[in-house]
Formats: C-alpha cells, sequence, structure tokens
C-alpha cells in the first residue's frame, strides 16, 4: 500500500509525458549534425553566464564526465563551443559559447516557433504564467533533493 498521496505520483507521470513529447518536438527540430545533448549544452552556456567547466557542465546536467566531454568535443569539432585552458590552472578548462554556436542555438529555437503558436492557442497565457511558479517550485525541490546514483543507495 502507497503511504503518499497518490497526486505526487499523477504530478510525475505529467511531467515525465511533458519531458518525453517536448524532447520529442525539439529533436526533430535540430539540424542533423546537433545532438539533444549538444542543443541543451548550448542554451544553458547562452542562458547562464559563467566559468562552465566540463565537470561542472557534467553536474548541471547530472551525466558523466565522460559524456559530458564527448558532448562537448563534437560541439567544438562542429565550432559551437571553444574549450579553453584556464589560465589560472593548466589542468582546468572552460567552455564557452562561439558566435557559430549561438546561431545554431538560434536556429533551432526559431523552428520551434510554429510549434510554440500552436500551444499558445490551445493553452492560454495566463495559464502558463499561473502554473510556472509551482513548475519551477517543483524543479528546485527535484534539483535540491537529487537521491544518490543507483550503485550508492541503501535501500
Amino acid at each position: 500500500m502507497m503511504s503518499s498521496d497518490p497526486i505526487y505520483s499523477e504530478l510525475f507521470a505529467e511531467i515525465a509525458q511533458i519531458q518525453a513529447l517536448s524532447t520529442t518536438a525539439l529533436q526533430r527540430q535540430l539540424p542533423p549534425d546537433l545532438s539533444l545533448a549538444g542543443f541543451g549544452v548550448l542554451n544553458h552556456l547562452a542562458r547562464m553566464p559563467g566559468n562552465w567547466g566540463p565537470s561542472r557542465l557534467a553536474a548541471a546536467f547530472q551525466v558523466t564526465k565522460g559524456a559530458m566531454t564527448n558532448t562537448l568535443q563534437k560541439l567544438e569539432a562542429a565550432g559551437h563551443v571553444v574549450i579553453e585552458a584556464d589560465p589560472g590552472d593548466a589542468r582546468a578548462h572552460f567552455v564557452r559559447i562561439t558566435p557559430a554556436g549561438q546561431l545554431v542555438r538560434e536556429a533551432a529555437l526559431a523552428a520551434l516557433v510554429p510549434h510554440f503558436n500552436r500551444l499558445a492557442a490551445a493553452v492560454p497565457r495566463h495559464q502558463v504564467r499561473t502554473a510556472l511558479p509551482l513548475l519551477s517550485q517543483v524543479r528546485q525541490w527535484l534539483d535540491n533533493n537529487r537521491p544518490p546514483p543507483h550503485s550508492a543507495r541503501h535501500d
């Protein structure tokens, strides 16, 4: 018997479905040579100022450093990011989005405008504005309460 209110499992189910459907919509708008992971990194770098190294990006995306390094190498080879050594610590690196990376990100977002317009016709703006604080609160709680990796759990 489940002891928690089932509304929270319904919330997670809705979030999971929204994530799956929005991911598919986004993937279909990306250029063939840009992965969803790559777009995520470009979008993050464009929106979040600061010094982002591979380890910090991996933690933000909850992926391994190896997975992030792979994504960054592909983005660098395409000219979408530059990976530079930290002048204060030669072992550390910083990732910076390039003007070409900005253009690819903006093109992908522009390609989503018709999709967003259809959504806006179906879901009024005031309802979205009302939902955003709740979604932000759920995201913040999830971010602050990340469970340990599966291998480290002690059920």
